[in-house]
């Protein structure tokens, strides 16, 4: 089902409208993240933790589902598809990870604002969860900043999908395109996507560890 152009736009829009406000969010957190870690006025450490907890759940999150949910809407509803390129695939699975980690992510910024909320922190105690949040923070915005790479530089080409699409719509039955250019940008994609998960976990993981 394609979308009338008034919706487009709007569908368009929306997106990016959430998209922008992800990342900005995001920078946000991360500014706070490291001024709670290297601060040493224990109630500006006291009030940053409550304000990313605040930032998180009432910005961050609804920012998240809005991106999901609005580039859902544009994969499905344009001629873009949702499985007929390569980078709209790519970036729509990765904006469901990164949701996905997000609320692993929200649990230590609870668990360390209710802390905060109850009593001050010295500049040594749960450091470790505290690095955690500057780390996935950092990580969060060069995975939405490659996303928004993807959206302009649109690279790798079509689907297999995607090119039995165009040539059933084009009345050919055989493929005359190639799908994806040079196949080691692909093996560079798939290595940088594991890191990027790889990463999260491990941090996750570490913080967890460390602050309990």
């Amino acid at each position: 089902m394609t979308m009338t152009l008034s919706l487009r736009r709007l569908a368009l829009t929306s997106h990016i409208t959430f998209s922008m406000g992800w990342f900005g969010a995001v920078a946000g957190f991360l500014a706070l993240a490291i001024a709670g870690l290297t601060s040493q006025d224990a109630q500006m450490v006291r009030s940053t933790y409550l304000s990313m907890e605040l930032v998180g759940w009432l910005v961050i999150v609804p920012a998240c589902l809005g991106t999901l949910l609005t580039g859902l809407i544009q994969s499905l509803g344009t001629e873009w598809g949702l499985f007929r390129h390569y980078w709209v695939l790519v970036k729509f699975l990765l904006t469901i990870v990164a949701t996905l980690i997000l609320w692993l992510h929200m649990q230590p910024v609870s668990y360390i604002a209710e802390i905060a909320a109850g009593e001050e922190l010295s500049n040594s105690e749960l450091r470790g969860l505290r690095i955690q949040l500057v780390a996935d923070a950092g990580a969060a915005l060069l995975v939405l900043l490659f996303a928004t790479t993807l959206s302009v530089y649109k690279p790798w080409g079509r689907t297999p999908y995607g090119l039995r699409n165009q040539n059933m719509r084009s009345g050919r039955t055989t493929r005359s395109e190639s799908p994806a250019g040079k196949p080691w940008l692909r093996y560079l994609l798939v290595a940088l996507i594991c890191l990027v998960l790889l990463s999260f976990v491990i941090l996750y993981l570490a913080g967890v560890m460390g602050g309990h």
